[in-house]
């Protein structure tokens, strides 16, 4: 008798954790979406908007709220948000409490070109639009940025966002022609001829070198041109 009580508790508690197990297993697929919420992440400067995304999703497949989990097509509504061209990457998930989350990465704009067509580049190197919403605070590009030349800007801007000096100062470029630049400098009245994009690291510790000297001297304004152009030199031209 007490070998049949003992099977039968454990048949109960089999049934019991079963029946648990389907319970909420049928929670969990109707379980719907009760909202949206939409988080950027890694920036505080928004180039889309919450209203932006919400207006995307509802587009490509009308109004989310209500829907079923298992209707829910998570990977898809991640491609469709990735469509939008001021966005780097989405990941989208569904809480607990059934909201449906977008986290949500912006491209990150380094420097505007200001020409017949207008364009940011972005820190992989790709022409990114401007945004209605938000006006970044980069370095003002100008001349023919194309092909080689779109290149070597990527280059020029990325050493500089490498450098805190140059970062904090350079507020623009210039493209003479397909392989020589100039750049503007925020404090100062003169022009640096960068030349090529070729040793970009020895030319701009000559020019802080340089730099540095000329402020301690106080003689900065004497200048309104200074060349990077030649191997180990910085060559200046007086007001």
């Amino acid at each position: 008798m007490k070998f049949n009580l003992r099977i039968f508790k454990m048949i109960m508690l089999l049934l019991i954790v079963a029946g648990l197990y389907v319970f909420s297993g049928k929670r969990s697929n109707s379980k719907i979406v009760s909202g949206l919420k939409v988080e950027f992440s890694g920036s505080e400067n928004l180039y889309l908007t919450h209203e932006s995304v919400d207006k995307l999703l509802i587009q490509n497949y009308g109004s989310l709220k209500n829907l079923a989990k298992e209707d829910l097509a998570l990977n898809t509504i991640e491609m469709v948000i990735e469509t939008n061209e001021m966005v780097k990457s989405a990941q989208v998930y569904l809480t607990i409490d059934g909201r449906l989350t977008s986290e949500i990465v912006q491209r990150r704009p380094i420097g505007r070109v200001e020409g017949i067509t207008k364009f940011y580049v972005d820190d992989e190197g790709k022409r990114m639009p401007l945004s209605k919403y938000h006006s970044a605070r980069v370095p003002i590009i100008t001349g023919e940025v194309t092909g080689k030349s779109l290149e070597d800007v990527f280059a020029i801007l990325k050493y500089i966002n490498s450098d805190d000096f140059l970062h904090k100062n350079v507020i623009g470029m210039h493209v003479v022609d397909n392989d020589k630049y100039q750049l503007k400098f925020r404090m100062e009245n003169f022009t640096v001829n960068l030349g090529s994009v070729d040793g970009l690291e020895a030319k701009f510790n000559n020019f802080k070198a340089f730099y540095a000297k000329a402020n301690k001297d106080e003689t900065l304004g004497k200048y309104n041109m200074v060349s990077l152009e030649f191997n180990n030199q910085v060559v200046c031209t007086k007001i």
